[in-house]
């Protein structure tokens, strides 16, 4: 856990010594633990699980979370509250796991589904839900059955959004009022869903076929998660179209190689502090990672150019967001990538281009992507000059802000660096890369100055008396 930051250290630990006392009651001795039952369903939790895809399809996609949730509701309604919490560990311990610490995230996992199991447990039982199961002789007691049912699966929702939560405060240093957002309200309907199918699977348990009737509810399970695998094949289809626009990009303009992808990094920095939900996350991402793909439709001999720009060349290089939306017009999961796309070089006073918009008449993404592709043009070092350290690029940002760019969009660049950092090897471009020369000279100090109105653009250093020729980045923007 030492890649786990403090405050997670201690909390994760805490939960798990909580998820511990829940279990322990089932562990000892004449307690009466089903222990039939309960290693029956942990270990067909533990097989869908542990392979992380979905074999049954063939599929090499990996299982959403919350897959196989009816499986523990099913235990929460079948076992009592300890019991059932046993059912959860294994599988979680051993799950598919994509990013480090990954034993911390196991160790996370298998506690946070422990408690949560153990409180739908709880709720079912206090409403009488186990009687309402029926069993050898009785019919179930629907449709009474489904309250117990319902209960058990909104606690399982509070329980597990209050820890989801609770652990974005303590691991990524999320405000308060941010960390719970919208988490229970896009959780709470598949969890009543899954309760409902948990509840059809101990109906079934209990009835005269008993656990292998059960597995019939699995089919509908791995149903959803082949339709999951399409929807997974064709964002991958989608990440693939944009990772062949950015390669084309930097083979072109080989100055500002990697200069995409962190523009699309500090653009979901900003996003995030503006509290933005997943999906415009994604959006936003793609909007940074593309906002200079119109550069494909500008000559090389133009974006290569050493010398300074004839007014014509620099007509034709401030064209590059309009080919980029025509580019893109026709790819329909960007969204509002597009005109983000078309409208980053804008600015708020209106002295942008293409179209001089100014203020609200910018769209919001493009606002974003204005500040991200300022900040990074900052910070990274180039063959010609090194990259600003990040308080004096954010000073310069808050300088512009108002006439430039967007006074909040500045302000949620600060909060999200304060928050998360811009580390050197993020920033590094492309003069860090092999066969990329070391800056020298005159250009190694670029300075950042007024443009027109009190823009940002790169000049010759303050010391020197005559000035230096353009350099390919010098028309960036």
């Amino acid at each position: 856990m030492r890649a786990t930051r403090g405050a997670a250290r201690t909390f994760i630990p805490a939960v798990a010594l909580g998820a511990l006392l829940c279990v322990l009651p089932a562990l000892r001795g004449g307690a009466g633990t089903p222990w039939i039952t309960v290693a029956l369903l942990a270990g067909l939790y533990l097989a869908c699980e542990l392979p992380g895809r979905c074999p049954f399809f063939g599929s090499s996609v990996p299982i959403r979370a919350g897959s196989f949730f009816p499986l523990l509701l099913a235990a929460a309604f079948l076992l009592p509250p300890a019991a059932a919490a046993l059912v959860a560990v294994p599988g979680s311990l051993v799950g598919r796991v994509e990013q480090p610490p990954f034993t911390a995230r196991r160790v996370w996992r298998a506690a946070q589904l422990a408690l949560t199991v153990w409180a739908a447990s709880s709720v079912h039982g206090l409403f009488g839900g186990t009687a309402t199961l029926g069993g050898p002789g009785l019919l179930p007691g629907l449709p009474y059955a489904i309250l117990p049912a319902c209960a058990a699966a909104l606690a399982f929702s509070l329980v597990l959004t209050a820890l989801d939560g609770a652990i974005l405060v303590a691991a990524e240093r999320l405000p308060l009022r941010r960390a719970w957002s919208g988490l229970l309200p896009r959780s709470l309907g598949p969890h009543l869903v899954h309760g409902l199918a948990g509840l059809m699977m101990a109906v079934l348990w209990r009835g005269p076929y008993g656990p292998l009737s059960a597995l019939i509810v699995l089919l509908p399970m791995y149903i959803s998660c082949w339709v999951f695998a399409q929807y997974h094949r064709e964002h991958a289809a989608h990440r693939a179209t944009i990772r062949a626009l950015v390669q084309a990009v930097d083979i072109k303009d080989t100055y500002t190689r990697g200069h995409s992808e962190r523009v699309g990094r500090a653009s979901v920095l900003i996003a995030r502090e503006l509290g933005m939900g997943q999906d415009r996350l994604e959006v936003v991402r793609f909007a940074g990672i593309l906002h200079d793909v119109g550069k494909l439709g500008v000559p090389t001999r133009v974006l290569r150019k050493d010398g300074p720009l004839t007014p014509e060349e620099r007509q034709v290089i401030e064209l590059h967001p309009e080919y980029g939306h025509e580019i893109v017009r026709g790819i329909g999961f960007l969204g509002e990538a597009r005109a983000a796309i078309l409208h980053h070089h804008e600015r708020l006073d209106g002295s942008g281009y293409p179209y001089g918009l100014s203020g609200r008449e910018i769209p919001e993404f493009a606002r974003v992507v204005a500040v991200a592709d300022a900040f990074d043009a900052m910070t990274s070092t180039r063959s010609y000059r090194r990259g600003r350290p990040v308080p004096a690029a954010l000073e310069e940002l808050k300088r512009c802000a108002g006439t430039q760019f967007d006074p909040q969009m500045v302000r949620a660049l600060v909060r999200g660096l304060e928050r998360h950092g811009w580390s050197a090897v993020t920033a590094a471009g492309t003069a860090d890369e092999p066969g990329f020369p070391r800056p020298r000279g005159g250009r190694a100090e670029a300075a950042w100055v007024p443009r027109r109105s009190g823009g940002l653009d790169h000049v010759p250093p303050p010391q020197s008396p005559v000035p230096a020729p353009q350099t390919p980045a010098d028309r960036r923007g």
